[in-house]
């Protein structure tokens, strides 16, 4: 016996509720505009622990999957291993500091106080290819460039000069608050790593009983997508600065620890971040000679086919399963809204937004009954 299929049908009680939800939303966001007073101890508050809490997160993703490690292999404590690693990354920064920051810091200078002669030079080297007859068509496009990207320059530069004496308690401010982030961070991360595992279930004690399934699944889900994402990203920023460095110092180019460097921390801007870091490089291999900015187009397309085709699938893989284009958005809206941090955090944000909405649509569609086969039949 087959019986008639129930079918959801849109209500006018449904659409009421549903305004009655915008409306709410609506009046928050205004009254929290006109309240804005009210969250600048909190904008305050995450001002000075804000960093040293981004800082640890990133450590923890990148250390607690070794301490877990570690504590099922050699069953050692967890609070040694913790110990053990924080001696071992103690080492290598006092390592890097004594052999690598003195010659990045000699190249760093040595960009910024030959970076006017390399980028005059490098554009009358492009004036002088421009002047053959078959390429005029360019002459007057490269002209103007070169003037407006001279003008941004001059005025950037004269806009910080003439601010320079108005901001320096803000300098003060900034420099005192990174110096407390740092010293803080290492506390937060050891009891991070020693204490996160468990701060899951000990959130969801504040959850009524019947949603703590669905909350710690959200938690994991978000967990998974950030986790993956950072430890991914900073793997293949590590990978992609050395090749760069190995690269470069084989072809003879100056420079070529600090370029690496750069090159691999610009590579955490998705997509954008490798073309970023050719700049300086390109500038300073076409006023050497033609030959060099071969070789440096060649090591660019090196990088990027080994990045591309070996290292980004082994480390990052399909696991935030972001299409190409969302990223790109993703990045020009937060970048717009948060500046630089909004460009590196992003794609984790969009990540955690998105688990957010798939979980509140999916409980949306189990509670409005909309959203049901229309064919469902019942076999009696």
């Amino acid at each position: 016996m087959k019986t008639k299929p129930t079918v959801a049908r849109w209500t006018g009680q449904q659409t009421i509720r549903i305004l009655i939800i915008i409306l709410l939303v609506l009046a928050n966001a205004f009254l929290g505009k006109q309240v804005t007073w009210l969250l600048t101890p909190v904008q305050q508050f995450f001002s000075i622990v804000g960093l040293p809490i981004i800082l640890a997160g990133v450590l923890y993703y990148l250390m607690n999957p070794l301490v877990d490690w570690l504590e099922r292999r050699f069953h050692i404590r967890r609070t040694w291993t913790i110990i053990g690693l924080f001696v071992l990354i103690l080492g290598l920064i006092v390592w890097g500091i004594v052999a690598l920051i003195p010659i990045i810091r000699t190249q760093t200078l040595g960009i910024i106080n030959d970076w006017p002669t390399y980028w005059h030079n490098a554009s009358n080297e492009l004036n002088h290819w421009l002047n053959d007859p078959k390429l005029s068509v360019f002459r007057d496009q490269l002209d103007q460039w070169n003037t407006d990207a001279s003008k941004l320059l001059s005025g950037k530069v004269t806009k910080y000069l003439t601010g320079t004496v108005s901001s320096i308690t803000s300098v003060v401010s900034t420099v005192t608050t990174v110096v407390i982030g740092l010293i803080t961070m290492p506390f937060i991360l050891f009891y991070l790593l020693k204490d996160g595992h468990q701060l899951p279930k000990y959130l969801a004690k504040f959850i009524p009983t019947k949603g703590r399934t669905s909350f710690l699944q959200v938690l994991t889900e978000i967990n998974s997508q950030v986790s993956n994402y950072i430890r991914g990203q900073l793997t293949v920023a590590f990978f992609v600065a050395v090749m760069f460095a190995i690269g470069y110092g084989i072809i003879g180019l100056k420079f070529a620890l600090t370029l690496g460097i750069a090159a691999g921390i610009l590579n955490l801007i998705p997509y954008l971040g490798s073309f970023l870091a050719m700049v300086p490089s390109v500038v300073i291999a076409l006023v050497i000679s033609p030959w060099m900015l071969i070789k440096v187009l060649i090591v660019f397309v090196i990088e990027q086919t080994i990045e591309g085709r070996v290292i980004s699938p082994l480390v990052l893989g399909s696991s935030l399963a972001i299409h190409p284009v969302t990223i790109l958005i993703v990045l020009l809206v937060s970048g717009k809204i948060f500046g630089l941090m909004g460009v590196i955090f992003g794609i984790p944000g969009y990540a955690i937004l998105k688990v957010l909405v798939t979980h509140l649509f999916a409980w949306y569609q189990a509670q409005s009954g909309l959203y049901e086969e229309e064919g469902a039949v019942d076999d009696g």
